[in-house]
């Protein structure tokens, strides 16, 4: 029978050389159930990427009453008369999380260490070592195993090391050591160094004369090589970058500069082979008292003129991007924004994106900021502009900076439903421009007061609903139009009332369909919209812009966005919704609206502000819009319908279809179709067709006009092979003009191991305008390597999948 012998143990050595484990140290081959690797169920394999996992078996001994103690539990023990003691057999000591089972134990009669020998095994809940032979001082921080395997439970991470030596308290060394990810007996990779040092108090480790090997065979070599043993920020390299497009080839190789814990900065120089040398880099820091920000840029010296369709435009040229942020609060309710970007040009990031080929920044902001928000009132100060990042880019699409722009809002509701609103804003509008290029409107830098209080009232019940709503826009300038010679007035003002009422009806009934029980509803709705015709020739064109139609505008008063426009509008808009809604769970099924305005007047009021007369007509003008005329005149809005089915689990589909019923002809549609699969399976189809000329916003001479009707398909799929296999694709297709916008094709291959994304991309750069005659096209194969636990190598593509596939979620590699 086993004895149980009590006695206090330092417990640093186990915790420091699972730390130090956890990063370098790797194994050779050994059997799965030595190293605690238990294969997961049938049911449960088909989704996983490993085919199992390391679990800890249970604890032998109880866990004593306090951390120190130690519990013994042993076949056999010998006493020498001076008190040496040998323990033989099934021998196994626990202290606190610790449990150590070996063949045999020796007690040195000083009671300063223990030696296990034989086949032992340690283990603490989050690692396992395994060994021949160990040392272990019980007063002091040091000790010794030899030929010690490891395994981090958590990390999936095991290993060999021939010596591991514990030097201080969180200080250790090993010698002749591995490290892998890869599940027992499939060593695909290993890194291997003859002497790693590890400092757990300042969390990284050191490898001198490091190797990477492949299927035992060396593919690369570290002289020196420092790494993080923990989640610290850690100075040194990080993952390459590398791709090819076209006659391109893109290498990255960032550093990174843990200066402080709450600062750090990126450093990253970029070779371009078409282009030259790009050094850029990103530094962040966050303080208590004064709030965080970043500090990003890069710059190219004498761009060499890159490749493809967009090749020498840049030539010669310095390329360089700045942008700075930074926010705090003031107070509990008040909180401030800076922030100034710019770029050398409109194309900088269609050039130089790190985004897997393509940019989403469309401009670079300049703010600063302050704002309150209270319990009733909202107030924001700012000073803002931007840097439009379009090239070419005219003086008519150079954005207005607004220097500065003050608001006020506030809102009272009262206990019978009524309410009321107050908004007001000054803003000083400032842009340097030749005015003699852009419209008359659009050529005045100047300061605009605008107040529009709000009184309305919302009856409600379950049957239905009547919300009557009036809001007085009043709006006053002063303009400068500097050297140009104007008959306008510099100083006009408007005051005008917009008036409506929005009712609706709701009529339920409970239907049974497939054996469950749905509620479906029926909801006619009626909405009215005055806004009277107003004089606004001599006013300016800041930040209006006259809205395209769609279901939402079928309920909306105002034609434009922005302060600087009021659409005169006499209508009756008529709907019908009707949704079909699950009992059990109140999900949404079904709903299905069609509406239609009905015009009493015609809209004279274009974006030039004349109230006199309606727009010109396509056989008067060359550079109209020939949909404008007869949008202004027409006695009744398009048929509007739309369209949300969840048909089962996995099939869902939406549709939106404006129907020209005087022209019989479709203005705007649109269908999608999804599939989702509980797997990981996503494909996505859908379809768009819009008229030449449905944005009334745009002339012929705008570069986002298209002088065609517009349709495009796009597929889009990610299938999941298997756990550990996905083939992604898309293909988007400009049907009018018969070729292809986007090709796509690629595989992600993950397991335990490692990681692979190979991706083929071509794609059509639009050079920022929508003509067809200077599109180019660009293709890439990017290529993504991934060593699980140790880095990779390549240009992660997973965010852009994201975007451009709706609903796929890609597995980490």
């Amino acid at each position: 029978m086993g004895q149980r012998i009590l006695r206090a143990m330092p417990m640093a050595l186990a915790g420091g050389l699972l730390a130090g484990a956890a990063t370098t140290s790797v194994a050779q081959p050994a059997e799965a159930n030595r190293l605690d690797w238990q294969p997961w169920a049938e049911e449960e394999a088909r989704r996983q990427v490993c085919s199992g996992r390391y679990v800890m078996p249970a604890y032998r001994l109880p866990e004593g009453r306090n951390l120190r103690e130690i519990g013994i539990e042993t076949d056999r023990s010998d006493y020498a008369a001076d008190g040496e003691a040998l323990l033989q057999g099934d021998v196994v000591l626990r202290q606190g999380d610790r449990e150590l089972q070996a063949e045999r134990l020796f007690v040195p009669v000083n009671r300063e260490r223990v030696e296990a020998q034989g086949d032992f095994e340690l283990r603490d809940g989050k690692a396992l070592l395994r060994g021949e032979e160990a040392t272990v001082y019980l007063e002091q921080d040091r000790g010794s195993i030899e030929d010690s395997e490891y395994v981090l439970y958590e990390q999936r991470v095991r290993g060999e090391a021939r010596q591991l030596e514990q030097l201080s308290e969180q200080s250790y060394r090993l010698r002749e050591a591995s490290f892998t990810t890869c599940e027992p007996g499939q060593d695909s990779w290993q890194l291997v160094s003859g002497d790693i040092r590890l400092d757990q108090a300042e969390g990284f480790g050191v490898a001198r004369h490091a190797r990477l090997e492949v299927k035992g065979v060396p593919v690369f070599y570290w002289p020196w090589l420092r790494f993080p043993i923990d989640d610290r920020r850690q100075t040194g390299l990080l993952s390459p970058s590398v791709s090819f497009s076209n006659q391109q080839v893109d290498y990255t190789q960032p550093f990174y500069w843990n200066i402080a814990p709450n600062q750090d900065a990126t450093i990253t120089p970029r070779w371009l082979s078409d282009r030259g040398l790009l050094l850029g880099g990103q530094y962040r820091y966050l303080t208590d008292q004064y709030g965080r920000g970043t500090l990003e840029g890069a710059w190219l010296n004498s761009d060499n003129g890159g490749s493809g369709g967009d090749a020498n435009r840049y030539e010669g040229q310095d390329r360089w991007y700045l942008d700075v942020q930074h926010s705090g609060r003031i107070s509990a309710a008040s909180a401030y924004r800076l922030r100034y970007g710019a770029a050398s040009d409109g194309r900088y990031f269609n050039d130089f994106s790190d985004n897997f080929g393509s940019s989403e920044r469309s401009g670079m902001e300049r703010l600063a900021q302050v704002d309150y928000q209270g319990e009733r009132w909202r107030l924001d100060a700012r000073m803002q502009g931007y840097q439009r990042l379009d090239d070419p880019l005219s003086d008519s699409d150079k954005p207005f900076y607004r220097l500065p722009s003050l608001t006020a809002a506030a809102s009272w509701t009262g206990d019978a439903g009524q309410y009321a609103e107050w908004y007001s804003n000054a803003t000083y509008f400032w842009r340097d421009v030749d005015q003699r290029d852009v419209p008359i409107r659009e050529a005045a830098n100047g300061s605009r007061v605008h107040l529009a209080p709000v009184l309305g009232w919302r009856y409600e019940k379950p049957w239905g609903y009547l919300a009557p709503r009036a809001e007085l826009w009043h709006t006053a300038y002063a303009l400068d139009y500097g050297s140009l010679q104007t008959s306008r007035d510099t100083s006009p003002d408007r005051s005008v009332a917009i008036t409506s009422v929005d009712a609706g009806l709701n009529f339920e009934r409970e239907l049974a369909l497939g054996g469950r029980g749905y509620r479906q509803t029926l909801e006619p709705r009626l909405n009215y919209a005055f806004v009277p015709r107003t004089d606004q020739v001599d006013m300016p064109e800041f930040d209006s812009r006259e809205r395209a139609f769609s279901w939402d505008q079928l309920w909306s008063p105002k034609r434009f966005s922005g302060n600087d426009r009021v659409g005169d509008l006499n209508r009756l808009s008529v709907g019908l919704e009707s949704r079909l809604i699950e009992d059990a769970n109140s999900q949404e099924h079904l709903s299905l609206g069609v509406g239609q305005s009905i015009y009493f007047s015609d809209r004279r009021v274009g974006i030039d502000g004349n109230d006199q007369s309606l727009p010109q007509q396509p056989d008067t003008s060359t550079n109209v819009n020939p949909e404008r005329f007869y949008q202004a005149t027409r006695d009744r809005s398009p048929l509007v319908s739309r369209l949300e089915w969840q048909i089962n689990q996995r099939w869902s589909t939406s549709a939106e279809w404006l129907y020209d019923d005087q022209r019989e002809r479709t203005e705007r549609s649109g269908v999608d179709i999804a599939y989702r699969h509980s797997d990981g399976h996503v494909v996505n189809l859908g379809y768009r067709w819009e008229i030449e000329g449905f944005d009334p916003a745009l002339d012929r001479g705008d570069d986002n006009f298209r002088d065609y009707n517009r349709e495009e398909w796009d597929l889009s799929f990610a299938w999941k092979a298997n756990p550990g296999i996905d083939l992604i694709g898309r293909y988007l297709h400009d049907q009018t003009n018969n070729r292809a916008l986007e090709k796509l094709a690629g595989v992600q291959w993950n397991n335990c191991c490692y990681g692979l994304q190979l991706v083929w991309r071509s794609w059509v750069d639009d050079n920022d305008t929508a003509k067809v005659v200077d599109d180019f096209n660009d293709r890439g194969l990017f290529l993504r390597f991934v060593l699980h636990g140790l880095g990779g190598v390549g240009q992660d593509a997973d965010n852009y999948f994201e975007r451009t596939i709706p609903g796929y979620r890609p597995s980490a590699l």
